[in-house]
C-alpha cells in the first residue's frame, strides 16, 4: 500500500432545513392557526481516529467530503428531519488544519476520537413560532443557515515512544527488525526505508518486565544535510519524530563514503535544531551501529573518547548479533518511566 502523510480536502456540511409556513385545516376549524413546523438541522462532516489505518491514500483523491442536509420544515406542525452526520476514519496522529490559515483544527490522538470538522447549519423556524397577539396568522418563517464549508490539510504524524534517527544505510531497519517483529525492508543502499515504520517492542523479550509491557520505536527514513529545508526526504519526514518522547541516534562507519561518525552526528543534530528546537532538546541515546563488523568495533574505544568529550555516552550495538542491544532497551525504558538516575557514563 501506498504511503500518503499529507493531503487536502474539502469538507462541506449540510445546510439546514427551511421552516414551514402553513395553516391548520380541519373541519369545523374557520381559522386554523399556523402549523408551519422547523426546519431540521444539517449534517456535520466528522472525522474519527482509526488504529486500523497507517495512511491517509483513501482520502488523497477525494475532492469533497459532503454531508447530507436537513429535511425542510412541513405543514400540520411536522418538523424536518435532521441530517446524519458523516463521519470520516482517518489514522490516529493525524493533525487537522485550515487549508488557508493553517489554523490547527484539531489532532485525532486516541482511537475512535472524534472531531467535528465541519458543523451542519441550524434548521429554521416555521411560522408558528412568529404568531402575535396581533398576527395571529404569519406567514413568515426561517430558512435555514448554511453548514461550514472549508478547506482542510490533513498531516499524519506517526505516534511513537522512541524515535529513530541516523544517516541511511547506518541500520535503523535492522534494529527495529532486531527488536520488534516490524519487518522493514533491509538493502545495502541509502533511502531503503521511504515511509516510516513502526514497531512494538515487548519489554519482557529483554528485561525483567510484565508480559504487556511495551514501547513502539519508529523507524524514519534517513536524513541527510538541508534535511530541514527538504533536501532528500526532507521535513516531509523529519516530523514523524516530532511527537516521540525520546531519540535514539544510530552512527556507523561509512565505507563507501567520505564520513565519519562524529560528523554525522553534528549534522543530523543540526537539522533537528533547524526544524524544531524543542525536538531537539528532547532525551537523546547514541548508539555505534553494525559491531559485528571488524573495523567498527576496531573504531569504537577512539570513537567513544570523542563522543564522551562532548559529554555523550556512546553505545555499542549489532543488530545481527543483539549485541548491545539490551542495554539499550534498558535505558530506553528508563527514560521513557522518568528514572534517568539509573544510568550513568
Amino acid at each position: 500500500m501506498r504511503f500518503v502523510d499529507e493531503c487536502v480536502v474539502r469538507v462541506e456540511a449540510g445546510g439546514g432545513g427551511d421552516g414551514c409556513a402553513s395553516f391548520r385545516r380541519e373541519a369545523f376549524v374557520q381559522f386554523g392557526g399556523p402549523s408551519g413546523g422547523d426546519g431540521g438541522a444539517g449534517a456535520s462532516v466528522v472525522f474519527v481516529g482509526d488504529e486500523g489505518k497507517n495512511s491517509l491514500l483513501d482520502l488523497q483523491h477525494t475532492r469533497v467530503v459532503r454531508a447530507p442536509k436537513g429535511e425542510n420544515g412541513r405543514g400540520s406542525d411536522m418538523y424536518g428531519r435532521g441530517g446524519e452526520n458523516t463521519f470520516v476514519r482517518v489514522p490516529v496522529g493525524t493533525i487537522v488544519k485550515n487549508a488557508e490559515t493553517e489554523e490547527v483544527i484539531g489532532e485525532l490522538l486516541a482511537h475512535d476520537e472524534q472531531l467535528i470538522v465541519a458543523r451542519g447549519g441550524l434548521g429554521g423556524r416555521g411560522n408558528k413560532h412568529f404568531s402575535t397577539p396581533t398576527d395571529r396568522a404569519p406567514r413568515k418563517f426561517e430558512p435555514g443557515t448554511a453548514g461550514e464549508v472549508l478547506d482542510v490539510r490533513l498531516e499524519l504524524r506517526v505516534l511513537a515512544d522512541v524515535g529513530l534517527l541516523g544517516f541511511p544505510n547506518v541500520g535503523k531497519s535492522t534494529f527495529i527488525a532486531a527488536v520488534s517483529r516490524a519487518r522493514p525492508k533491509i538493502a545495502d543502499y541509502p533511502f531503503t526505508t521511504l515511509v516510516p515504520q513502526l514497531g512494538v517492542v515487548k519489554l519482557d523479550d529483554w528485561v525483567g518486565a510484565s508480559p504487556g509491557d511495551t514501547f513502539v520505536v519508529a523507524d524514519i527514513p534517513g536524513l541527510i544535510p538541508g534535511a530541514s529545508e527538504g533536501a532528500g526526504l526532507g521535513i516531509r519526514f523529519l516530523k514523524h519524530v516530532d511527537r516521540s518522547r525520546v531519540l535514539l541516534h544510530l552512527v556507523s562507519l561509512d565505507f563507501d563514503e567520505d564520513r565519519e561518525p562524529l560528523t554525522d552526528y553534528d549534522a543530523v543534530r543540526r537539522e533537528l535544531a533547524l526544524f524544531d528546537q524543542e525536538l531537539a532538546r528532547r532525551p537523546e541515546i547514541v548508539a555505534l551501529s553494525k559491531a559485528d563488523i571488524t573495523e567498527v568495533r576496531e573504531a569504537y574505544e577512539e570513537l567513544k573518547a570523542a563522543f564522551a568529550a562532548r559529554n555523550i555516552k556512546l553505545h555499542l550495538i549489532s543488530s545481527a548479533t543483539r549485541e548491545g542491544i539490551k542495554p539499550v532497551i534498558e535505558e530506553l525504558r528508563a527514560i521513557l518511566s522518568g528514572r534517568t538516575d539509573e544510568f550513568g557514563d
